[in-house]
């Protein structure tokens, strides 16, 4: 399993990440994007997400960043969430996750997890 039962099951819970992706120039970007889940790999969807820069970004062969955390208290501050190192592919004309979504998506096979204050660690590992 890629994915611990504690990940999987914050990862369920979660609908929005930050996306991080480098341009062939060197120029990072990162922006909110929606997520789900499937099988081993993450799908990112969006509106008109194939004329956004990080499906360009994607395209042309970027190594991404997804990171998804929340605060799961004030008091006591619990911090907790996951990120998500990996290849990417920008995939066109596939069934969106949501009908609402165009039909570009990101598909993210993790080669790295690092997650916090799931279940009171901190892991991290290559897989």
């Amino acid at each position: 399993m890629i994915f611990t039962t504690a990940e999987l099951d914050y990862l369920g819970t979660q609908h929005l990440g930050r996306l991080a992706t480098v341009a062939p120039d060197g120029q990072t970007q990162n922006n909110p994007v929606g997520f789900f889940m499937e099988d081993k790999t993450i799908v990112i969807g969006g509106h008109a997400l194939g004329a956004s820069k990080k499906f360009r970004n994607v395209l042309a062969g970027s190594s991404v960043s997804l990171v998804v955390d929340d605060l799961a208290s004030v008091d006591p501050w619990v911090v907790r969430g996951i990120e998500i190192r990996g290849t990417a592919v920008a995939l066109t004309d596939v069934d969106p996750p949501v009908p609402f979504f165009s039909r570009e998506i990101i598909r993210i096979t993790p080669t790295k997890i690092i997650s916090w204050g799931l279940d009171g660690s901190r892991e991290s590992r290559t897989v």
